[in-house]
């Protein structure tokens, strides 16, 4: 009793707290361009609305899942979050990850920010979040500690981390890997121990944190895409007048432009950067790749009958 009535009175100071401040929460370092974008939307907001923006980075807020419940609680305000953690609470919204559904970034952007995004903020909404806007998280890559894994039967087997993402485990168990997931802040120490072998991410997460330096062969798989949902606490979102709502809605689509580029653009140079600073490439057998996760596809399919067809439909693969 006595310790649920402490972490009771630590949420009210928190909530308390927070009512003098907007506090915008994230997990990534600095460098990264959910960093860059998050410190943009800080200014354009606080000048917008008049309101003190406390950036929080570096998963000091928890991580991506803890800083869910903390919006859906109004502990928080805002959050870059991932996802993967957010399709715990949004289903469909993992379904932008399904393998090999974009080919590029700008098809990607095109679908989040038409309909689909909008049946997403709906679903959210009723979960106690209001969807800002889609940052990017880059279309992603597997790295290993000692090989390439140019084909599926090189992951078969393989010990590899990924986000608490249901769509994530089910592509690399239909590859044969053992996927497990876990919090990014935790991922540099649990390859360092050995615990995984390799891990997968898009190349600006990858060279941000400095994945590469621990997990130096990068096989370039493209197996799926990730987005950055911007959420707001409802709480506070409904507590707000229209201007200061279009405030939000202006500062998340304006830093969004911004991290959006860094992302376009880290794809297109890192690749000689990193390689370096000691990071090996090589290419993936796409075709084997995508035939041995059709299976995917079939498995989200039986549940989500509509979105699948439709995203298919928007993505050209149909």
């Amino acid at each position: 009793m006595k310790t649920k009535l402490l972490a009771a009175v630590a949420v009210l100071a928190m909530t308390g707290a927070a009512q003098a401040e907007v506090i915008f929460a994230h997990g990534a370092n600095p460098g990264n361009p959910r960093y860059i974008a998050a410190e943009k939307w800080a200014d354009l907001y606080a000048a917008c609305a008049g309101e003190e923006v406390n950036h929080a980075p570096a998963a000091t807020m928890g991580n991506d899942a803890e800083m869910l419940t903390s919006a859906q609680s109004g502990v928080i305000q805002v959050s870059a979050n991932s996802q993967g953690a957010m399709s715990q609470i949004v289903p469909e919204v993992g379904l932008l990850g399904l393998p090999f559904l974009f080919s590029d970034l700008p098809t990607a952007w095109a679908v989040v920010d038409g309909e689909v995004g909008d049946m997403i903020d709906e679903r959210a909404q009723s979960a106690g979040l209001k969807v800002l806007g889609f940052w990017d998280n880059g279309i992603r890559n597997i790295t290993h500690t000692s090989k390439h894994v140019s084909s599926p039967e090189d992951v078969a087997g393989m010990k590899i981390r990924t986000p608490p993402d249901p769509m994530t485990l089910a592509i690399f168990e239909a590859l044969g890997a053992n996927p497990a997931p876990l919090a990014w802040s935790e991922l540099p120490s649990a390859l360092r121990s050995g615990v995984f072998e390799g891990q997968e991410n898009p190349l600006v997460n990858i060279h941000s944190a400095k994945l590469h330096d621990i997990t130096p062969y990068v096989t370039m798989t493209g197996h799926k895409y990730e987005s950055t949902p911007v959420v707001a606490s409802m709480a506070w979102w409904s507590g707000l007048d229209a201007a200061k709502q279009e405030c939000a809605l202006n500062a998340t689509a304006e830093a969004g432009e911004i991290q959006r580029g860094l992302s376009l653009k880290g794809d297109a140079t890192l690749r000689p950067r990193m390689t370096e600073e000691g990071a090996q490439f090589a290419e993936a057998d796409k075709a084997a790749y995508i035939a041995a996760t059709a299976s995917v596809y079939d498995q989200y399919a039986a549940d989500y009958p509509e979105l699948v067809a439709a995203l298919k439909a928007a993505a050209g693969l149909e």
